[in-house]
């Protein structure tokens, strides 16, 4: 079996020694060079997800495809990970973790410079397939390496350092790649995405500590995960919670343009975004102690920004104050969820990661498709109230779940 957190992190190369004066509590500190690594492998795979979303118009030209069309290479991508997540992160689990890190980033590589070059529809749809499995097999890895790498009372922080990828993605990379797409063209931003793999591979081979996988015959076991207390209250609150989200996210533009505000998507996005940064500064400060309230808060801020925008009848100031909770709310929500299925999983974190890696995917198409057929049948209007229903039993079952799941303090693991 692989070593444990605490051993493992103690064994760490790129781990800080603890430090402190005699006769006082050694100081423990985050291998933080090591773990910006990995907040910049999450930075790509959130980003290599979402890029074509700026980019459409350019994309559907060249593909000779509508933007309807394009817009599947969103999809493919989400299905590529929900699909292979699961069976690939149990083929792999005797891999050496560090081996198995850098064969996901190098995907992301190879993906990219097809989908930067590719003239043809089908051999995108391919590629946008194969990025989707290396973030499948990164999103498994990622929060498990990043816990391997902290003292056992910061490795919450340490989820949180690693995870700060996703918002600057789509606060920040989405709309860099989006105006590098209009000044240079729409494969220079994916051609630009290639190129920070290839530094993050050479920042990982030398800054990120190795760890065993699994010994032969050890394999992780779906099934039994599922079976572990407090595996199953945080997979359904994964499920449930992006979907309320995504309704709402995904749709952002057309929801906006219902207010008369859709000139201002990129702004209010920019105010979901810096809160979504600060929601994450604050779960990684408090995520040992509060991580039962900090996820009641979480439910309880996007469910108040999601009231706040289903009683608003046009545009205005109230919009970004509604963006500012929502961001507030959603930004530490992978850390606290990943910390969550990790805690409750014990020596089955790996097949537990991977399952909210699954639902997770399988949510957000879920989001979008839910979010047309609202669209379609009630309009835009409906969105708030959707994600407001749909918060109800995330909420109730965080609450019932004090015990196994979500407990008002984080057991040693």
């Amino acid at each position: 079996m692989s070593a444990s957190p605490e051993t493992a992190a103690a064994a760490a190369p790129g781990a800080a020694p603890p430090t402190g004066r005699a006769g006082e509590e050694p100081r423990q500190r985050l291998p933080m060079l090591a773990l910006l690594a990995l907040a910049t492998a999450v930075f790509v795979t959130s980003l290599t997800e979402t890029l074509p979303a700026g980019l459409l118009p350019d994309m559907s030209h060249d593909l000779r495809v509508s933007e309807s069309a394009t817009g599947q290479t969103v999809t493919i991508y989400a299905i590529g990970t929900a699909l292979t997540a699961i069976p690939l992160t149990a083929a792999t689990a005797g891999w050496r973790r560090k081996r198995l890190l850098l064969t996901a980033v190098a995907g992301f590589a190879v993906a990219n410079t097809v989908t930067a070059l590719s003239s043809v529809y089908g051999l995108t749809m391919v590629a946008r397939f194969l990025a989707g499995v290396a973030a499948g097999l990164a999103w498994a890895l990622l929060a498990g390496y990043a816990r391997r790498m902290a003292p056992a009372p910061l490795q919450g922080r340490a989820i949180a350092v690693a995870m700060a990828g996703i918002p600057v993605a789509l606060s920040l990379g989405v709309p860099a790649g989006t105006f590098l797409g209009q000044a240079l063209g729409w494969r220079w931003a994916f051609l630009a995405m290639t190129a920070l793999t290839v530094v993050l591979l050479l920042w990982i081979t030398v800054a990120v500590p190795d760890y065993p996988g699994l010994r032969q015959g050890e394999r992780p076991r779906m099934l039994r995960a599922l079976g572990v207390p407090g595996v199953r209250p945080v997979l359904f609150v994964t499920l449930v919670f992006v979907l309320a989200h995504t309704v709402l996210y995904a749709y952002i533009a057309t929801f906006l343009d219902g207010l008369d505000m859709g000139g201002q998507t990129d702004l209010v996005l920019l105010a979901f975004g810096v809160t979504s940064l600060l929601g994450i500064w604050i779960v990684g400060a408090r995520i040992q102690h509060r991580l039962r309230a900090l996820t009641v808060a979480s439910t309880l801020l996007v469910a108040a920004a999601a009231a706040l925008l289903a009683v608003l009848s046009d545009g205005g100031p109230l919009v970004y104050v509604a963006a500012a909770l929502w961001g507030l709310g959603w930004g530490g929500l992978p850390t606290l969820l990943q910390t969550a299925v990790g805690d409750a999983g014990g020596d089955q974190a790996d097949a537990a990661q991977a399952m909210l890696v699954t639902l997770w995917n399988v949510a957000m198409a879920g989001g979008g498709v839910l979010g047309g057929v609202l669209l379609d049948a009630t309009g835009s209007g409906s969105f708030p109230w959707t994600v407001l229903l749909l918060l109800v039993p995330v909420l109730a079952v965080v609450l019932a779940a004090r015990r196994h799941g979500f407990p008002a303090r984080r057991r040693a693991t």
